[in-house]
Order: C-alpha cells, then structure tokens, then sequence
C-alpha cells in the first residue's frame, strides 16, 4: 500500500513582524537579519492562542479542501516543540476541538524533523490498518518561546500551523524512499536549557532566561548543510533516482543560507525549490507541511510529481523523503 497526501492545509497568525520592527525591540536591522537569515517577517499569534488552537484552523481548512468527513479520520498526530501543555498532548486537544470521534492522538517531538518524523509513523499506522486516515499536523507558537532579548535567535522564528491529512493510496502516489537519523551527542548545540526534568522551572531558570532557545550558529549550520545533503543524496540512491527527477525540492526553511547551500551542494536549481522563510521566518517543525501547502495554492505540484523533502533540527535529528504527489 503506497501513502498519499490528499489534502492539505495551514494557518498563519494575521499578524506580522517586520525585521524593522524588531529594530525596535532589539539590537538588530533589517539588514543585518536578511543578509544572515533570508528573513523579512514572521507571523506572531495572539496571547489567547494555543498552538492547538492554530492546528484546529490549519486542519479545518485541509477537510473542506479535501472534502473529507471528521468521521473519517481515525488519527491525528502534531508535530511541535511549543505544545499547550506538556500533558495531555496537543493532539487531543486537537482532536477536542474537531469533535472528533474518540481515536488515537499524540504529539511528536523531534523539533525541526518532527512532520517528516510524523510522516514516517503515519506512513506505518496506515500500512499495518491501525489507521485509515490521519491528520498530520506541523505547529509552533515559537514568539512564546524565545528569548526576545537574545538578537541572535528571536529574528529566526515564527509562529504558524500545517496540516496534511494522508491515506492508503490507490495509484501510484507514495514515499518512495526515506532516511532518518539522530544524534544526541551534539544536541546542546540547539535546545531550550530548561523546563524539563534536567532543569525544572525556577525563579533562577527564570532570571537566567534558560527557558527561550539557546543556539550555536555557526556550528548548526555546519550540521545542517552536511546532514541535509547526505539524507537527500540516500534517499536518491535508495529510490535510484537523480537529481534531474525531482520535480520539486522542499526543504526546512531555517536560513536562507542553508537553503541555498544545499541546492548547490545537490545541484538543485532555486527556481525548482519552494522558499517560505522570507515571509515566514523558521517555524521549526511546521515549516514543510506550510511548504506543502503553499505549493499546492500556488499549482507548483500536481498528482505524479516527485518531490524531495529534507530536513534538520535539534535532538540533532535530520531526515529526507521523496514522495510521489
């Protein structure tokens, strides 16, 4: 049984925050943000919203798209590092406010890799007949959790929602090949230092700012444009496809930089590539299914096509897939 996306869907927050007004907030300018980052805004939620507030809105939009019944889903699994609470998962929220029957719901945490994780797990819930049809969602409320005094990382992100709901196919739609991988022994290059167990909320934490996103620039980059490529260069030879088969690429938006690195080192060219962080910024684990969804409104993928998806982010996790729309 092959694994097909038949609907897609996002949410992006109406407000924007332009690099010049950041200039505002922090030591930073446009400038110095675009030339390091490709960012020119980002979208910043509402205090009252939740991120599964914005999943809701993203996976409201991909049913009426697909013209898909609530009582057909049977699964519904978030991607995110920013949940509502760390239990229950936001996914049962999710799954609350859909009205949804009572199925399975669960949240993934693999940061930046959390939807290409979360596709693979679908991809086997929906192979072995657990599930039938599923919600895959992507989603971060990140202005909630950066530092905002830290000009280094809070120009990087954003806040936003994307949703997938994937089925059995019955064509030639499918995940070609995947690859995914991690490494714990350098996740301290990119983490939030406390919250959890290690380090519990404290008046302390608090003070030291420990809860917002702790980044080692030069290093993550490094990693990113070495694992990136090396994912997608095994997927390809797993699949015994090239480069010249890919119709479209679609990888993590979390620097422009590494974006363009990457198409270099693969030899994709930039017009086969689809690019959100300039109007988005970083919105870690939502960036490819806002991707997806972006492609599908603007017509840049139809039924056939082979798209490569290739991502990478804290844990260190990475991961690529190619998929046949």
């Amino acid at each position: 049984m092959g694994f097909k996306i038949i609907a897609t869907g996002s949410y992006l927050p109406p407000k924007v925050l332009t690099n010049f007004d950041l200039e505002h907030m922090v030591d930073t300018s446009d400038e110095w943000i675009r030339e390091r980052t490709g960012v020119r805004e980002r979208r910043i939620v509402s205090e009252e919203m939740a991120t599964s507030d914005m999943v809701t809105l993203a996976a409201e939009e991909a049913l009426k798209y697909g013209n898909i019944s609530k009582d057909e889903i049977d699964g519904v699994i978030v991607a995110t590092v920013t949940p509502d609470h760390a239990y229950p998962s936001t996914a049962c929220w999710v799954q609350k406010n859909l009205g949804l029957r009572k199925i399975a719901a669960f949240d993934i945490n693999a940061a930046c890799s959390g939807f290409l994780y979360g596709m693979l797990v679908a991809q086997g819930l929906l192979n072995t007949g657990v599930c039938s049809k599923i919600i895959l969602s992507g989603a971060e409320t990140m202005s909630k959790a950066v530092n905002w005094d830290d000009r280094e990382t809070c120009v990087l992100f954003g806040d936003g929602a994307g949703v997938c709901i994937v089925e059995n196919s019955d064509d030639d739609s499918d995940i070609i090949a995947s690859y995914w991988a991690a490494d714990g022994s350098i996740g301290d290059l990119l983490m939030q230092p406390a919250g959890g167990s290690r380090l519990p909320p404290s008046h302390e934490t608090i003070d030291k700012k420990l809860h917002g996103v702790k980044m080692k620039g030069r290093e993550v980059f490094k990693y990113a444009v070495r694992y990136m490529g090396e994912a997608a260069d095994i997927v390809l030879k797993k699949a015994g496809l090239t480069v010249s088969d890919i119709d479209l690429y679609v990888p993590h938006q979390a620097n422009f930089r590494i974006i363009d690195a990457t198409c270099r080192r693969l030899g994709i060219p930039l017009k086969k590539t689809v690019i959100t962080i300039d109007r988005y910024a970083n919105i870690p684990a939502a960036t490819i299914p806002i991707s997806l969804d972006d492609a599908v409104k603007s017509g840049r993928i139809k039924r056939g096509d082979i798209a490569l998806i290739v991502t990478f982010g804290g844990g260190f996790t990475w991961g690529a897939a190619l998929v046949r729309w």
